[in-house]
């Protein structure tokens, strides 16, 4: 369990690192990938809602301090995706394949809305226009096409069982 916790930490950790320094400056139609959400979501997935609001937590605390941003605001997002993502892989079954894209389209739409109203509350420029109609839908493009790939990169170093070996183990215990 330790050494789960430590492998989710460290894909995080290079997530929130890459976000910061090569991800963010990344523009491909006006819409920009976020690495660290589709990080998070998968983690979230493969790991469940407790884990996966941790990774979200220590994940956006992490990219506030490394962009100087408002301390807490991309952490608490972060932790309520990383939340309900987990929430979601529980209850519905991470092995079905159009659970990590659904995820993230939702999950981002959702990050853009919840980060335009804390802007807002704040006092911070919040541009609703450019955020839901300018960058929104490209992001969110760009993030799909981020799912597959790191979904499979974090399936394969976090190792979550194969289907067969789990059946095996219920028949065993049932």
């Amino acid at each position: 369990m330790v050494r789960d916790t430590a492998k989710a930490a460290g894909l995080v950790f290079v997530a929130a690192i890459l976000q910061a320094s090569v991800f963010s400056s990344v523009t491909i139609l006006h819409g920009t990938p976020d690495l660290l959400l589709v990080t998070i979501i998968c983690v979230a997935l493969l790991r469940g809602p407790i884990v996966g609001a941790l990774a979200g937590f220590w994940g956006g605390l992490l990219l506030d301090v490394a962009n100087l941003a408002t301390l807490g605001v991309t952490s608490l997002l972060l932790s309520i995706a990383g939340y309900w993502t987990g929430r979601y892989g529980e209850t519905t079954g991470r092995d079905r394949a159009h659970a990590p894209f659904v995820s993230v389209a939702v999950i981002t739409f959702l990050y853009a809305l919840g980060s335009l109203a804390f802007h807002f509350v704040l006092g911070e420029p919040a541009p609703a226009r450019a955020v839901l109609w300018t960058t929104l839908f490209q992001g969110i493009a760009l993030n799909l096409i981020l799912t597959w790939p790191i979904y499979r990169l974090s399936r394969l170093i976090l190792r979550l069982p194969e289907r067969r070996e789990r059946v095996q183990r219920i028949h065993a215990v049932g």
